[in-house]
């Protein structure tokens, strides 16, 4: 673009104009106010914004999972959400922590490294008060755990892992595994201070507590699955999964599912008063004989013809016939 020259005359009117008052200086500035973000080149950013979206979509899943669980978990309200997701450097992350802190060394199969999953004190004491029965409360002053709290804290974590799994399973199949626990951040050392690293950080609160949870991934551990972090996959990584994956659950959840079975040897229609009057010994005649094949009922519908027997000195019936759907509605009506 060629810059536009002012000719002299121009210029002397223009600082007239300014020397009277008739042009304020001070809005031809604000017209030129540039947005400038500052850009270290010695740590340049690892994750585009489209890969740093799909990893808030990833983790808003999380949240809502992790605040189910861990209301069912420590029988209070709990409430979670994703509060930023950025990338820096990992000495700034471990400089911002506070110590002694509760920090879980995992591993990401089948990926090489180690992440870490850090939980603020305050947070994770309210979670063992409220698991041991009591009411919640946070405690005043941070200290390290006991070996009956690392037990309470590992179980809390090795449930946070699960949902973890579950939302990254999304995108890319990860199996997270607790491998170690620590409370002072400086001897965690996952990466070289340099490196940057992604930090997923969350809002917390269990009852009136509340607490920061971070979850910090090394960029070379992540480094192989880059290409598969992006909301356009992740949009159709879902609905794909959504559909191949509903059927065979839905299946395997009805086939669990308990429903009443009864064999009907016969039917008959007797009135209330010779209800009443029926005593032992008395006979009930029905409608069927001895050589008709008996309805298997499941549920309200006769679904099958039956033989009835013994199996095993049990009562038995063998299957001789299988009723469509409109011949059992047929043997119903009849009945």
């Amino acid at each position: 673009m060629v810059p536009e020259v002012l000719s002299q005359n121009e210029i002397d009117s223009l600082l007239q104009a300014l020397s009277s008052g008739s042009v304020d200086l001070a809005a031809i500035e604000s017209k030129d106010d540039r947005k400038i973000k500052v850009y270290d080149f010695r740590r340049p950013d690892k994750f585009s914004k489209d890969q740093l979206r799909a990893i808030q979509m990833i983790h808003d899943s999380f949240a809502r999972q992790l605040t189910t669980s861990l209301s069912t978990l420590v029988r209070s309200m709990v409430s979670s959400e994703v509060v930023s997701v950025d990338q820096l450097a990992y000495d700034e992350f471990i400089r911002s922590l506070v110590q002694p802190t509760v920090i879980g060394v995992l591993e990401m199969y089948p990926l090489s490294g180690n992440a870490v999953l850090e939980m603020n004190p305050h947070l994770v004491f309210a979670i063992i008060d409220r698991m041991l029965g009591g009411k919640g409360e946070p405690i005043r002053k941070p200290r390290d755990l006991t070996d009956i709290e690392r037990t309470v804290v590992e179980r809390v974590m090795l449930k946070i892992l699960e949902h973890l799994e579950e939302s990254w399973s999304t995108v890319v199949d990860i199996r997270f595994r607790f491998e170690s626990m620590e409370s002072n951040p400086f001897f965690v050392q996952i990466c070289p201070g340099t490196d940057m690293v992604l930090l997923v950080t969350l809002k917390v609160q269990v009852g009136e507590a509340e607490g920061i949870m971070n979850l910090c991934i090394p960029y070379f551990v992540m480094e192989p699955m880059i290409d598969k972090l992006s909301s356009q996959h992740w949009f159709a990584s879902t609905g794909r999964k959504n559909v191949e994956g509903a059927r065979e659950i839905i299946e395997a959840r009805l086939s669990k599912v308990a429903v009443p079975v009864a064999l009907e040897l016969g039917h008959t229609v007797l009135s209330l008063g010779d209800v009443l009057q029926l005593r032992e010994g008395d006979v009930i005649r029905l409608d069927a004989k001895t050589s008709d094949p008996l309805g298997l009922r499941v549920g309200n519908r006769v679904k099958f013809l039956c033989e009835a027997g013994s199996f095993n000195k049990h009562y038995a019936a063998r299957v001789l016939e299988v009723l469509s759907s409109e011949e059992g509605l047929a043997h119903q009506g009849e009945d």
